[in-house]
């Protein structure tokens, strides 16, 4: 249907041009009217080509020029005076000079304009005194000029606003493939976590201890079963974001409130989390909430694989318009050394940057190792 709307509007826009010389004709010649009449019927005859200036401006332009120029060569009468037509004829085509300098490139627009200037300064030439022969050709160029200008401003301002846009989308698209990464290495990276840990108690009890190493083997199917079925969803998403499917639907992403889950899959792993929340949380911004949940479970991925213990803290204490994030533990105090941890630690620093607060992560002076966060809350969070 829009396909047919815009064709019928094409051919009535040609239509319109094209009549444009017979309607000029006709208002300069028109019979018995008045000076006001005259003049309203010219203008409404050179609006004629303007729905075609919206779809072709060159076309347009070149209407205008050749049958205004003819008419006007061929029917200037005395009912309208020959400085009133040369006006309304010019005015209107410095307009569409200045459109096509909007539009086109400036190798077009300056023929463009260079033809237009010839043809208003040609019709001078055969229509006004040679007093005039100086001044109102200048000025006649002067505006072509000056509409082109104008013209080619919109143009250079278009293209730069079309290369903004480009770099705003080039950045977002680098900034969600950032995103994707870091949450797809702070999923895996503790599910592998897990998972080795569990992996390898079966495999030191598998003789001696039947069950336990049953019960390790049910948890690593859980933990692998949940980290496949998220990753399906992820890699669902991403192939749902081709052009033309829509906003591709999101799974609700962890928060605080998932923390328990977090606990309870640590604890399979061997290391129970003492988890404390303390003051009266209020609801929080998507991404503080989902930064939080990530920075407790790197942290606490980074306990499971270097710290060597069976226990860490985790206090989350959200007051005075401030998210305050601690873990710790009383393992390896230089658990943050190693490569797998540091990489972790550069994450969660990045995290809380974006988000304005502070990190700091290090060994503790009476050993084990330390990470602290604190996140400023936006006003309708405190």
């Amino acid at each position: 249907m829009s396909t047919v709307r815009s064709r019928i509007g094409a051919v009535l826009a040609w239509i319109g041009a094209l009549l444009f010389p017979l309607a000029l004709f006709t208002a300069i010649n028109m019979p018995g009217g008045s000076g006001l009449l005259n003049g309203l019927a010219l203008v409404a005859a050179v609006l004629l080509p303007i729905p075609l200036a919206r779809r072709s401006p060159a076309a347009a332009l070149s209407v205008l020029l050749a049958g205004g120029g003819t008419v006007a060569v061929l029917a200037i009468s005395g009912n309208v005076p020959a400085r009133a037509v040369l006006f309304v004829f010019a005015v209107f085509a410095d307009i569409m000079a200045g459109n096509v300098a909007a539009t086109r490139s400036r190798r077009v627009s300056i023929g463009a304009a260079v033809v237009t200037a010839t043809v208003q300064v040609a019709l001078v030439l055969l229509f006004e005194n040679p007093g005039d022969l100086t001044t109102i050709p200048t000025i006649l160029i002067l505006a072509v000029v000056t509409a082109w200008v104008i013209g080619d401003s919109v143009r250079q301002r278009r293209r730069h606003a079309a290369v903004q846009r480009e770099q705003a989308e080039a950045r977002a698209v680098e900034a969600e493939r950032l995103r994707i990464a870091r949450e797809l290495h702070d999923m895996v990276a503790h599910s592998i976590a897990v998972i080795a840990v569990q992996a390898g108690m079966g495999r030191r009890v598998i003789d001696t201890q039947p069950a336990e190493a049953r019960t390790a083997l049910a948890n690593i199917e859980e933990t692998s079963r949940d980290t496949a079925a998220a990753l399906r969803r992820m890699l669902g998403s991403l192939r749902r974001t081709d052009a033309g499917s829509g906003a591709a639907p999101r799974d609700p992403a962890p928060g605080r409130a998932d923390l328990d889950v977090l606990v309870a899959r640590s604890a399979q792993a061997g290391v129970v989390v003492g988890l404390r929340r303390d003051g009266d949380p209020q609801p929080l911004p998507p991404d503080i909430d989902l930064s939080a949940y990530r920075i407790v479970q790197e942290a606490v991925t980074n306990v499971i694989r270097h710290a060597g213990v069976d226990r860490c803290d985790v206090a989350v204490r959200q007051d005075a318009g401030t998210l305050t994030i601690e873990i710790s533990d009383d393992g390896h105090g230089a658990s943050g050394s190693t490569d797998g941890s540091r990489n972790g630690i550069t994450g969660m620093r990045e995290r809380v940057s974006l988000l304005g607060g502070e990190f700091d992560a290090g060994p503790r002076p009476e050993g084990g190792f330390r990470v602290s966060a604190r996140i400023p809350l936006p006003e309708a969070a405190r």
